[in-house]
Order: structure tokens, then C-alpha cells, then sequence
């Protein structure tokens, strides 16, 4: 299957099909330079595989001996010894000392999916050695983000010995302090971004702290868990804990806890964290996990799923209860072994994320329409920030998200209290730190607390402050945001004509994955197809239909696209001729596979 390759003036000018700039406003850019053509031919040629898995490959930086393996990730290969992460010794040990004497243990996740994930993995790995620990999910609104004093009064009160916090904690130094005073340990096991001063507790697992040299910081918290499960695993070895009556648990049949808390948490998808949900997924295929398959069956999935489900099928719905109802639905389904109760967990949560659907609906109308008379008709500003009182603070993560989709730029949205103080989210665009940015805030004294990643950040702020940190964003963010704004061009792996889209090229085109952030879905490009059919289809989708010269059909959806410029300008465009760009996927209805493009970009052909 051949790839075209770019029309190019030059070397500098790699423009695509020849496309300057899109119904999006970008350019068209061959995802191989000249080394990574070679890189793609000698790839082809000595590992054997067709030209446009070739090119996949080539463009994810993957060298010619090692596509064998990188198709093919290994956990035991690509995962190094867990003492590299500091206080890994110290956490194992602090561990297997509670696990030996039975001590009481809570666990104390984050509201997210990455939270509930690692909290629901440590659990099912401590039930197994005997203890029965309690598991604390905050409530995001009374409780707020990471631990809190209340919370560690009450471990105590109940005899609690060891906190471990899961997804949160490193940044929590006085509720940690007062743990410390009330006589608790605390394990730290997080993978957010760490200031100088770090909570007085026995161990910080956390591979972004700036003493840590492990190179793991791309890695969820349901990963560094799971790391940490390994080292406690030969920890509880040492001591002579494992019996015939009670054998070591197979970590590797835990691993759909780890890819779902991967995929939603939006990490990268490379090294490691490849390994964790390709293995994750066939562990999740074969059913055999009572919460999930609740889910999987709730939310209606046919077909084994794929990665992609996880981030936008089941993640949501787990994390549809720390958003808008019980904080702790989503730890409680992944811990469930009574089918009847997982099932009714599931479709309650499946109730819970239609309803969070209204809310974000509603609370992206009113934030669009703040940004658009912010920013003005030629939008101009560097950040995107809304607020207003009214708004669930659950759905402001996502709001932020689909703010910055829309706009290219990174934004916030904050829900106001009627008191004067407001909770926030904000997500970025590659190339421009969030979470650094949001911790200067926090020093300069224009936020009550914050942090977060490059790519999202949670915030608290007074309302007479919201001002000053607009201002402080635009200041701190402009020049980064226009660096990436001028080089956000679409990258294009290869174009195929609709003779070649089949379930085959689907298959094919998996071979490289799972894809996700970091390893991005090959996008590939139809070029001059006529575009006989457009219109839209449920919530804001656009649904379209493109035929090659030969007569063969492409049909292809354009998610959230009513109302933008993908959109308009496939409802201006019906009966010409197009380029179109997006990835593929196997569409499965009523027992039927069929093949499916997802559109995210045209022009005019």
C-alpha cells in the first residue's frame, strides 16, 4: 500500500498536497523530513512491512532495529528497576512492614480516573495479602483536591497506621504535617509536579521531583503504582511472606487498571506506558474483570474494545462520579465482585455521565461565548479565561478542554462561588507549561493553591484576583503561545486513495499502536475526493461522504464540528472536490464492521 509522498517547493516548504492552510488555518506538513523518509525505506526494507506502516513507524522515531520490538512492547523489557525511583527503597519497605504486622491502612486516591484506578490497584493488592484497607476518594467540591486535615483526623480516629497517597500528596505539606503529628506514616506515590519543599512522611514516590533521576516522569500514578507493587512483591519475597496458602498475586491480570488509568489521564503513550496498555487491553478483552465489564456492557461497547474506548467510553464514566454524584463510585465498581451490585454501580454512573453531557453542554455555551467577546473577532490573547458563577465545577476540566480545542490556545474555566472564591481548571497546547506557570502564580501570591502538568492544571483563586491572573497568564504565556501557534501545523503520515480504505488498512495501521498522547493516531489524507454528502448528525458531529475518481465511497464524521470552521466549511464545500485528513477506525453497528473516517481537517482540493 503506497503512501503519497508531499508536494514541496523545497525543503523548507513541505507543504502537504500543496495545502498552505486549511478550512482550520493550518498547514499541511509531511511528518517525514528527508532522514525520516530514509529512516522509512530502511524500516520497509529490513523489517519487512508494508510502506505506510513503514511510515508510521518511521514518524514515532522508531529505527529499523527495534521495530520488532516496539511493535511488540514488552513490561519486563522496557521496565526498569524500581529502586531508580527515589524513596522506592524506603516505600517498599514501609510497606511490607504493614503488610507483615497487619496494620491498618487507608489509601487516599485523587477524584479522577487516574486516582480511582491506582487506589482500586493498591486495594486489590493489599485485599490479596490479607489487610483490608480503607479506601478514601475526596468529594470534589467539600473536600477539594489531595489530602485534607479532616480527612487524616478521621484515619486516626479509626486507628490508622499508614496513609499511602495515590495521585495526589506531593504538594500537600500541611495535611501531611498534621498526619506526621497524629502519629500516622505516609507513603506519597504521584507523579505531579513537585515544588522545593516537600511534606515531612516517610517516602515520595514521585519520578517529577527534582532529586529523582529515573526518567519516569511520563508515567501516570496507576503506573507508579504499579511499579511499586513490584518492588513491594520482592520486598514481601525477601521476608518470606509468600506460602503455598497465599502465593504472590499476578500483577500482570491487574493491568486493565493500569491502561484505563493510563489512556484517561492522557500521559504519553511511549516507552512504558505503551507496554501498559497494550498488555492492558488484552487482560480488559478477555472480560474477566467484573467492574469493567459492568461498564463495558452499561456503556453499551460492542466488539472487543479498543484503546480509544477507554478514554472516551469508560474513563468518563468513571469519572462521571467524582464530577457530579459519590466521589468513591468509580473505586467502588473497580473493587466490586458481586455482578448484580457492579451492574447496578455501572449504570449508575451511566446515568451520572448522560447528565454531566447537559451540564458541559450548557457550560461550553456560556464560556464559548465569553471567550469569543474576550478575544474579539481577530482573537487576539494568548490564553483563554471564563468564569462564572453558576457553573458545576465537575465539568470546568472539561469545559477548559474544549475551549482550548476550539480556540489553539491554552485555556481556563472557573467556577465562581457565590462566597468570592473560585475553582478551576486549565489544559494547554504542546509547547506551553501549565502547571509551572500555575505554580509561579501560587508563589506570587495571585492563587490560594494550584498545580498540576505541562498539559492541565487544577487552580483556586478569590474572585477579586481573576484579573490580575489573567494578566499574569497573558505576560508569563504570550511568547511560548505564539511559538506554538505559528508551528502548529497538521502533521500527515501518508495519503491513500478510497480504494485502499478497508478493514485491512485499519488493521494494519493498529499494528503501531495503542496511540494516544505522545503517539499520535496516523493521520492520513484522501486526496481531491468529492465530497458528495455532508450534514450534521447528534450533538454537533457533522457526518460526511467522500468518492474517489475510481467511484469508491469514504464515509467519515467530524466530531464536535457544527458551528466551527471544520464544520462550515464541509457544509460550504458539498459536491467538490477536497482534501481531506483524519484518522480511520472500524465503525461497528447492529453486528456490522465497516471502516471510518474521523475527520480533522480539510481544504479546498
Amino acid at each position: 500500500m503506497a503512501a503519497l509522498p508531499a508536494l514541496a517547493t523545497n525543503d523548507s516548504e513541505r507543504f502537504f498536497l500543496g495545502v498552505e492552510k486549511s478550512a482550520t488555518g493550518r498547514s499541511w506538513r509531511d511528518r517525514l523530513d528527508e532522514r525520516g523518509q530514509a529512516r522509512a525505506l530502511a524500516i520497509a526494507q529490513r523489517a519487512g512491512v508494508p510502506e505506510l506502516l513503514a511510515r508510521v513507524l518511521a514518524g514515532r522515531g522508531v529505527e529499523a532495529d527495534a521495530v520488532a520490538a516496539y511493535l511488540d512492547p514488552s513490561i519486563r523489557t522496557l521496565m526498569s528497576d524500581p529502586h531508580g525511583l527515589t524513596d522506592m527503597q524506603a516505600a517498599a519497605a514501609r510497606l511490607a512492614h504493614a503488610v507483615i504486622h497487619g496494620e491498618s491502612v487507608a489509601i487516599f486516591g485523587d477524584y479522577d480516573v487516574d486516582g480511582a484506578t491506582a487506589s482500586a490497584l493498591l486495594a486489590r493488592y493489599l485485599r490479596h495479602c490479607g489487610l483490608d484497607p480503607i479506601v478514601h476518594i475526596p468529594d470534589r467540591i467539600f473536600e477539594g483536591y489531595g489530602p485534607n486535615v479532616d480527612a487524616i483526623r478521621g484515619f486516626a480516629e479509626r486507628g490508622v497506621k499508614l496513609l499511602v497517597t495515590v495521585d495526589c500528596g506531593t504538594t500537600s505539606i500541611e495535611p501531611l504535617r498534621e498526619a506526621k503529628t497524629l502519629g500516622l506514616d505516609v507513603v506519597v506515590i504521584d507523579h505531579h509536579q513537585a515544588d522545593e519543599e516537600l511534606p515531612p512522611v516517610a517516602a515520595i514516590v514521585n519520578p517529577n521531583r527534582a532529586d529523582d533521576l529515573s526518567g519516569l516522569g511520563h508515567l501516570a500514578a496507576v503506573g507508579l503504582v504499579f511499579i511499586t507493587l513490584v518492588a513491594l512483591t520482592r520486598e514481601l519475597r525477601r521476608h518470606n511472606f509468600w506460602t503455598v496458602s497465599r502465593g504472590e498475586p499476578d500483577l500482570l491480570s491487574l493491568l486493565h487498571l493500569v491502561a484505563l488509568g493510563t489512556v484517561a489521564d492522557v500521559v504519553p503513550l511511549t516507552g512504558l506506558n505503551r507496554a501498559f496498555v497494550a498488555k492492558g487491553m488484552i487482560a480488559l478483552r478477555r472480560r474477566d474483570h467484573i467492574g469493567l465489564t459492568a461498564l463495558m456492557d452499561a456503556a453499551r461497547l460492542s466488539g472487543p474494545p479498543e484503546p480509544w474506548h477507554l478514554g472516551f467510553l469508560l474513563g468518563p464514566r468513571i469519572n462521571a462520579g467524582g464530577r457530579i454524584g459519590r466521589a468513591d463510585l468509580g473505586v467502588r465498581l473497580l473493587l466490586e465482585e458481586d455482578p448484580s451490585e457492579a451492574a447496578r454501580i455501572a449504570a449508575e454512573l451511566d446515568r451520572l455521565n448522560r447528565e454531566r453531557q447537559q451540564i458541559e453542554v450548557a457550560t461550553v455555551a456560556q464560556a464559548d461565548a465569553e471567550a469569543m467577546a474576550a478575544l474579539g473577532l481577530e482573537e487576539k490573547g494568548a490564553v483563554v479565561v471564563t468564569a462564572q458563577e453558576g457553573w458545576h465545577p465537575g465539568v470546568v476540566g472539561l469545559v477548559a478542554a474544549r475551549l482550548k480545542e476550539r480556540y489553539g490556545r491554552p485555556a481556563f474555566a472557573i467556577a465562581l462561588e457565590p462566597g468570592g472564591t473560585g475553582t478551576g481548571s486549565g489544559r494547554s497546547i504542546p509547547g506551553v507549561d501549565l502547571g509551572l506557570t500555575v505554580r509561579r502564580a501560587v508563589r506570587e501570591g495571585l492563587l490560594v493553591k494550584g498545580g498540576g502538568h505541562a498539559m492541565a492544571a487544577g487552580i483556586t483563586l478569590k474572585k477579586d484576583a481573576l484579573a490580575a491572573f489573567r494578566a499574569f497568564l497573558e505576560d508569563a504565556l504570550a511568547g511560548a503561545v505564539e511559538v506554538a501557534r505559528r508551528e502548529r501545523a497538521l502533521l500527515i503520515d501518508g495519503a491513500v486513495s478510497g480504494g485502499a480504505v478497508n478493514l485491512a488498512l485499519c488493521e494494519l495501521l493498529s499494528r503501531a499502536g495503542p496511540y494516544g498522547a505522545g503517539n499520535p493516531e496516523p493521520l492520513l489524507a484522501l486526496p481531491a475526493h468529492t465530497l458528495t454528502y455532508a450534514d450534521p448528525v447528534g450533538e454537533n458531529h457533522i457526518r460526511a461522504r467522500f468518492k474517489s475518481g475510481d467511484g469508491k465511497t469514504v464515509n467519515a464524521i467530524a466530531f464536535r464540528a457544527a458551528g466551527t470552521p471544520l464544520g462550515q466549511a464541509l457544509l460550504d464545500n458539498r459536491g467538490r472536490p477536497m482534501h481531506a485528513a483524519g484518522s480511520f477506525a472500524i465503525d461497528r453497528w447492529q453486528g456490522e464492521e465497516r471502516v471510518q473516517m474521523r475527520l480533522v481537517d480539510v481544504a479546498t482540493a
